[in-house]
């Protein structure tokens, strides 16, 4: 009996202030606002790219990246890219700033991270290819 196809999985950040978020991920990263509610001051946005998708809500609680809880959990998200080295190209030329570059990583990585305003750290990437 064939079984349900999952089409991937997105993570959910609390951030202080969506629609900053929203514009931090749209002006550098190519992101599009695909909902947010309401339209006006936003508690709640999906933004996404491709097959990536995150999904932002602000309320009560405070930003908790990982890496602010725990120094060795360097990453909240990681986002697979087929080509990092060409994504890394494309964002330099938006002039994001990265918190990691561009680098084969001590784990069998070969990406780059970048930190949103509320400390999230993504990192875009494959694994090596072999040699």
């Amino acid at each position: 009996m064939p079984g349900a196809t999952l089409e991937n999985m997105s993570p959910f950040f609390i951030v202080s202030d969506v629609a900053r978020t929203v514009a931090f991920y749209q002006s550098g990263l190519g992101f599009q606002c695909w909902h947010r509610q309401p339209d006006q001051t936003p508690f709640f946005a999906i933004v996404g790219r491709d097959h990536a998708m995150l999904f932002v809500k602000s309320g009560e609680a405070a930003p908790m990246p990982n890496p602010s809880r725990d120094p060795e959990m360097r990453w909240d998200a990681y986002v697979r890219v087929d080509d990092p080295d060409a994504l890394a190209a494309e964002f330099i030329g938006r002039e994001v700033k990265f918190s990691k570059p561009l680098r084969d990583t001590h784990d069998g990585l070969r990406g780059f991270e970048i930190t949103d305003p509320d400390g999230y750290v993504l990192f875009f990437g494959r694994p090596r290819q072999p040699v």
